[in-house]
Order: structure tokens, then sequence, then C-alpha cells
């Protein structure tokens, strides 16, 4: 490698995981707006492997175009070596993570799969000071999805699949169901909902129950054991991080005037039920926002949102990290560490 190439996992065409090649790639420049981050560590998202794969599960029509090579990725942690001349609230060694161009990079644009990715610096963050780069990269994608649903927008873009923005519900004294809380978004749905004043019951396998228990959960149903929508009732509101069209299974768990947030919309087939119950189905679309990461670093840093690690992974052996994924089960995030 020279002083104009780095390491990056790419793929030269779509596939599974073993489509992914840790080579040679240039390293990036810096344009105007933008720092370059070194990174130290990767989080990996299910953007990734729908990218990897080439959006199979979305119409045809909406299946973004993509170059070729492509580099994955958008979570990143690292140290900044480069800054544009008219960027001046960070400079070099700035430790930062950062949600690289998400959802504009939805086609390969993000490209944070790399030793050194460029960033838009009103997308980066100061890291947090009392965690390591590994559960920095662990949190961007996952945690401003569950603030951004829960919490604060921060931006006023719908969904393409909902005509109306998305808007966050009041929780304090609420009673919140959250599916899938084992995994990247749910952990920190339920660590954000508790930390607002709501109830929690929280949906998983069985093995999960102590670690969500530990996220401040006050309910735990094994979903192998129990089907929660047979169950629960009056919910005022339900997070489903798993989403697509079981969603609408928890429909009859919500009372009337709550309301059913899934993380993954399509397939949900539930529209004209909900609208005859009363309850609002609303969801969106994560986007990058530094302001917002700069927040949740004071949580991250305080403890009173922690980031759990399923698995590390070396960025060379990024297609192992992948067949990690496949197997499900995830308690908490994959990460990629680079040297």
């Amino acid at each position: 490698m020279n002083s104009s190439t780095m390491k990056a996992v790419r793929q030269h065409a779509f596939g599974g995981p073993e489509v992914l090649r840790y080579e040679d790639a240039p390293l990036p420049t810096v344009a105007p707006g933008e720092v370059r981050v070194r990174v130290h560590a990767v989080g990996i998202n299910p953007p990734d492997w729908y990218l990897r794969e080439g959006y199979r599960m979305l119409p045809p029509q909406w299946q973004p175009a993509v170059s070729f090579p492509l580099i994955l990725g958008t979570d990143v942690s690292g140290v900044i070596d480069a800054v544009a001349e008219d960027v001046h609230d960070f400079g070099v060694g700035d430790e930062v993570y950062a949600m690289v161009r998400f959802p504009e990079g939805l086609a390969g644009g993000s490209r944070a799969y790399a030793e050194s990715v460029s960033v838009p610096a009103w997308q980066v963050a100061r890291k947090p000071r009392g965690i390591d780069h590994v559960h920095a990269a662990g949190a961007p994608m996952s945690l401003l999805t569950a603030w951004q649903f829960l919490v604060e927008a921060g931006h006023d873009v719908p969904n393409p699949l909902q005509p109306h923005r998305h808007v966050p519900v009041p929780l304090a004294g609420r009673t919140v169901l959250v599916n899938g809380a084992a995994g990247g978004v749910g952990q920190f749905a339920v660590q954000l909902a508790k930390w607002k004043g709501a109830r929690v019951i929280a949906v998983a396998s069985g093995r999960h129950a102590a670690f969500v228990h530990g996220l401040g959960a006050d309910v735990f149903i094994d979903y192998t054991r129990t089907a929660a929508e047979s169950v629960v009732r009056d919910i005022d509101l339900v997070v489903d991080a798993v989403g697509g069209a079981g969603a609408a299974r928890f429909l009859p768990t919500l009372r009337r005037d709550g309301a059913l947030f899934p993380i993954f919309p399509l397939g949900f087939a539930g529209a004209d039920e909900a609208q005859r119950l009363g309850i609002t189905v609303s969801t969106t679309q994560v986007r990058s926002n530094g302001a917002q990461l700069a927040s949740l670093a004071e949580l991250l840093d305080a403890g009173t949102v922690r980031v759990a690690i399923d698995s590390t992974f070396a960025l060379a052996d990024a297609r192992r990290a992948h067949e990690r994924a496949s197997r499900g089960n995830i308690q908490g995030k994959i990460v990629l560490t680079v040297r």
C-alpha cells in the first residue's frame, strides 16, 4: 500500500458474504465541508447486507443504481486525519464517530468498510470519551434510529411509504412493547423508552432474558414460548424492531389511540385494520445527524445508554461478520475492527 491507497472491503458483484473482498482501494480525498476519518472500528447494520445482495427485497423500480466496485458501511469511529479548509469545528486528531451519508449513500456512497473514509462535517460528532471505538462504532445507525423514532425525528422528510412525516409520541407513564429487544435497534429502544419514563415490555428469545432485563425492561416475553400478541393488551406503543409483514399481528395489543412503529415497514399489510382500530402506524427513514450524535454522546458517556457488542471481527474478515449476521439471534451489534 502506498500513500494514495488504503485497504478496504469491496465487492464487484451482488451476492452473499463471499463477494466481500479485502483489497487495495483509493484513499479518499477531502472535499469542501468534509473531514477524513482514519477508521478504528466499523458498525455493521442491515442496510449493509441489503446492498450487498442488491436490495432484492425492493421492487425493481426502487432498487438504486449501483456502480462497482462498491464499499459497504455507514457507521464509523476513529480519528480525523485531514480537514477541509472551510471546516472549523473539528481538527486533526479529534476522536469522532458518525453515520456516513445515509440515506443518500444507499447505493454505496457511504464507503465505511475501509481504513479511511471522508465524511461531511455536519454528520460527525466527537466520540463519547467514556467508551472505546468498538462501542462507539456500534452506536450510530441503531441509536439514531431509536432516537428518531422515539424522541426527536430531527428532520421533516417523510418516509416514501407514508404521506405524512413521522412524529414521536409521549413516553412518560406509558406502556411500550419492544419487539426484537435484544438486537441493534431494539436494545436502544428499550433503554430510551425506559429513560423517558415508560414501562417497557421486551420481546426476544429466551437466551436474551437476562440481557434485556439488564437494559431496564420491566417485563420479558420469550417469543419462542409465548406469542406476545396473545398475552398483552392496552399497550400505548409498539416498537417493532423486526418489522415486515409480521408487524400487523401487534395491532390487537394496542389500545385505541395507540401507535405502532415498524422499524422495517416493507410488507406491512395492516393499514385498514389499524384505521378501524384507531391506531396510528408510522415509520421514518433514519438520517445522518451529527448534532443528534453529539447529544447522544452525553447519554453514552453518562452510562444512561449502553452499547452491547455481539461480536467483533477484523476488517479483513468482513465476510465472516456477514455470515454471523445471517445466522441471526444477535445480541447487540457486530463490529469490524481496523488496525
